[in-house]
């Protein structure tokens, strides 16, 4: 069994991509652009700078902080009201509970959306620690946030497992020698995750299947 589990939120414990994949219309609106999907693909699982330097390299010639902030602000509010949880997931965080695991998530959302979902998800209870990566100077796909996260657990990476569907995450998990899966959402795993990651996984389901049968960690 693994010495600690770091979660990702946006698309793999809650079914939020295609909220903020919606909230992307009317941010753009505000600055006159329509809906590029190729560029909200791109920006999926980022926050802060690298958030910023992938609308620059799409839409160099607006604000791309201003953009940023209006996508977090928008996709806030339209996610208030709740959104519905990952399959699995409750089964999930109940047998690490059971088997005395800590747990943190390590979310590119902001404070508040981390607390706001766990909350209307009845989740909170299970996490110790919650990480934002807004503001942190180096967000995924570095590894800094799952970092923060395993030294609040106070455990090391290589005994802790990084769960997440994007593959920004993916990247940061594996820079950071974790035990790293993903649970693909709304993007597939491209050769970098096929080939680095721990295991490839259909649900979180699965995820606790393979943790008690001892094949993670």
């Amino acid at each position: 069994m693994v010495d600690g589990v770091i979660f990702d939120m946006d698309g793999l414990m809650f079914d939020t991509e295609p909220v903020w994949t919606k909230a992307w219309t009317p941010t753009l609106a505000t600055i006159g652009l329509e809906f590029n999907p190729e560029l909200a693909d791109a920006a999926r699982g980022t926050s802060g700078k690298s958030m910023e330097a992938v609308i620059n390299r799409f839409l160099p010639q607006v604000d791309a902080a201003y953009v940023r902030e209006t996508l977090f602000a928008t996709a806030h509010q339209m996610m208030e009201a709740g959104v519905p949880k990952k399959p699995g997931l409750d089964e999930l965080l109940a047998f690490l509970q059971e088997q005395g695991v800590p747990m943190a998530v390590a979310s590119s959302s902001s404070p508040e959306l981390i607390d706001l979902h766990l909350r209307n998800g009845g989740a909170r209870e299970y996490f110790d620690h919650l990480v934002s990566g807004v503001g942190m100077s180096h967000p995924k796909p570095e590894p800094d946030i799952f970092l923060k996260a395993a030294d609040a657990l106070g455990v090391k990476p290589a005994r802790a497992l990084v769960l997440e569907d994007s593959l920004s995450g993916v990247r940061a998990g594996v820079a950071g020698g974790f035990i790293t899966v993903m649970v693909p959402d709304m993007v597939a795993p491209d050769d970098f995750a096929r080939e680095n990651a721990t295991r490839i996984c259909e649900s979180l389901f699965e995820v606790r299947d393979l943790l008690a049968a001892g094949e993670l960690g």
